[in-house]
């Protein structure tokens, strides 16, 4: 059985406010959005079914409630000018975000441990503080109660300081996963007869994990060593308490898969996405060649990402092993005959 038959079940319900200006000043086309949306009666899990009543399946009810906003802009400008010269830019920014307003949850003495306030897409999870130094470490530490552990790998914090690392020592981390800023903006101009275009694109407020397990070397005895985790690792030879990788291991080590801020990194980027520059021939040109227009030229996507993740493509996320995102240079010729 997956689910129970329950009658009292309905539909969410939102109430939803949304207000809107499009306007044009001079050469200047710009549009404001605002929207704010409050859902209540969201059907989620039931927290608080004893185990003793031996249900097979989870019960679930409209016991949610959640409040999101979001702010759009965009700006168009057009220009033309006497001397054969043209000129338009277009940029475009969003910024939206949601919390919890009411989640069943245990009366949690921590209020770290609340959804309340948080997030749809945040995760939660452990702080890490750096890796075991030595044995002697461990055993002066909280014990982690992941599986075994030694000198190179995870160390986390006593957030409620019971001398144990628990499910009530997870936080909220970092930014959502879905970015809070999405935008981009870019430009077309042309003299005479030559054209140039550039479009960048961005993300902004958001937080992705590597994987440990995706990447972890040696799994298998398949799975490759990426050369950033061979240039800095734990081992007894170089003892970095920060290293970017713990210690080596041909099998997945619980307590270093643990979600935490040691894999966690910021996933906000822009992204060079097209560049164009075009010729098109006069029309006096191209009619002695039996065109009524002939344009050539060559582009280029994905060309410059700036990003404060340097290990691998940002946009990999948190698997060095996916496919990544091609370059691509074209040359090319429009002909209407």
């Amino acid at each position: 059985m997956k689910r129970f038959d329950n009658r009292d079940i309905t539909w969410e319900r939102s109430a939803r406010l949304n207000l809107g200006i499009d306007t044009k000043i001079k050469d200047f086309n710009v549009i404001l959005d605002y929207s704010r949306d409050h859902r209540t009666n969201i059907l989620m899990d039931r927290s608080f079914i004893p185990t003793t009543m031996g249900l097979s399946a989870g019960v679930r009810a409209n016991v949610g409630a959640m409040r999101s906003e979001a702010f759009e802009a965009s700006v168009d400008y057009n220009k033309s000018f006497n001397n054969s010269a043209w000129f338009s830019l277009r940029a475009n920014f969003t910024y939206a975000t949601n919390r919890y307003e009411k989640v069943e949850e245990p009366n949690y003495s921590e209020a770290y441990r609340s959804l309340v306030g948080s997030p749809t897409s945040q995760v939660r999870g452990y702080i890490a503080e750096r890796l075991f130094i030595d044995d002697q470490d461990i055993k002066n530490s909280p014990v982690q109660t992941f599986g075994p552990y030694m000198p190179g790998d995870i160390k986390y914090r006593d957030v409620n300081g019971d001398g144990k690392i628990t499910a009530a020592d997870q936080v909220a981390l970092g930014y959502p996963t879905s970015p809070e800023i999405v935008y981009g903006f870019g430009f077309s101009s042309g003299y005479k007869n030559f054209d140039l275009s550039a479009f960048f694109s961005g993300l902004g407020r958001t937080s992705f994990w590597i994987d440990n397990a995706a990447t972890n070397p040696f799994v298998d005895g398949q799975r490759a060593l990426l050369k950033v985790y061979a240039d800095n690792h734990w081992s007894e030879d170089n003892r970095d308490l920060y290293a970017l990788w713990p210690r080596l291991s041909s099998t997945v080590i619980a307590n270093n898969s643990q979600t935490s801020t040691w894999f966690m990194r910021n996933g906000a980027l822009m992204r060079l996405k097209q560049v164009e520059i075009g010729y098109t021939l006069s029309n006096r040109i191209a009619s002695k060649i039996f065109l009524k227009r002939l344009r050539v030229y060559a582009s280029g996507s994905n060309l410059l990402t700036f990003s404060k993740f340097k290990l691998w493509e940002p946009e990999l996320g948190g698997n060095a092993f996916n496919y990544p995102l091609q370059r691509v240079f074209n040359l090319g010729v429009n002909a209407t005959f």
